[in-house]
């Protein structure tokens, strides 16, 4: 009897061990930005100061530092990347600090399965390693943070903030080389929307107007629809005007707003009335 009384307080036990939660004191979050071409994924936990004085105290100086809480911060990314002028081959890594007071060591390391840092820590395994001058806020931060913030095509910036201390890393991408290489592919077969999509990513990043306008006409002369879209004489107008020609940009923004019209689309009526009245302006 004893012994049945017994299993069952186990069992009781255990059922109400399994179904009580509690806030975790450094929850985990997952961040997750698309940069040009390239994919960030950061892991981390997200300690709060509570009262306590961070860099120097809770986290000495000098130090080798987990940068976060629990397991060990990972950060991957889906192309190789440049940081600090070095490159850092696509792949996940641990996101380890060494803070002080003027400068910090921000260390990537290839072996991610660390409960807070190697119990030995292996310089072999550093893959990357740059040293980056604290900002001071002005606000306090509470609890830890790691974002990716300064989103551009080409690059963005890893911040970690805590207390009222902010490191920003720059973090380049190789957008224009992956899409070139990837208009290049699609070349070998291209249809108009490849033309259309290379020439609107030259006019976009001010790269190559008289490429892009040699795309556009290509996605022109081989479309197949009944009619040439108005949103391709929409964007071979504005190379035009990029390039000087006001006189071509003006003829082509009337072939879009004719095709606009027709298909009442309400925003390129807008755009292409908007730019006749000024570019009109332009060649009087």
């Amino acid at each position: 009897m004893k012994n049945k009384l017994f299993l069952s307080f186990l069992f009781v036990s255990s059922l109400l061990q399994a179904q009580i939660k509690i806030p975790q004191a450094s929850p985990l979050s997952k961040v997750e930005q698309i940069v040009g071409l390239t994919t960030i994924d950061i892991s981390y936990s997200r300690p709060s100061a509570k009262g306590r004085p961070v860099y120097g105290e809770l986290v000495p100086y000098g130090k080798n530092w987990r940068t976060g809480a629990n397991e060990n911060t990972t950060i991957s990314f889906s192309e190789d990347v440049i940081i600090g002028g070095k490159l850092l081959l696509k792949g996940k890594y641990a996101l380890y600090t060494t803070p002080k007071a003027d400068a910090w060591d921000i260390i990537f390391y290839k072996d991610t399965n660390n409960w807070g840092l190697p119990e030995d820590w292996n310089e072999n395994e550093v893959a990357l390693r740059t040293t980056i001058v604290p900002e001071s806020l002005s606000k306090h931060v509470e609890t830890f943070t790691i974002a990716i913030n300064n989103v551009t095509t080409d690059s963005a910036t890893l911040d970690i903030s805590w207390e009222k201390t902010l490191v920003s890393v720059k973090i380049e991408v190789p957008t224009q080389k992956a899409v070139v290489k990837n208009i290049n592919q699609a070349l070998q077969g291209p249809t108009s929307n490849d033309f259309f999509t290379s020439a609107q990513y030259y006019y976009q990043s001010n790269n190559d107007f008289n490429k892009a306008l040699e795309w556009i006409n290509k996605a022109i002369s081989i479309s197949k629809e009944p009619e040439v879209p108005f949103w391709y004489y929409r964007l071979k107008s504005l190379i035009q005007y990029k390039l000087g020609d006001i006189k071509g940009a003006l003829e082509t923004a009337k072939l879009s707003l004719a095709g606009a019209t027709k298909a009442n689309n309400q925003d390129y009526i807008k755009q292409n009335n908007d730019s006749i009245n000024s570019w009109s302006k332009m060649k009087n």
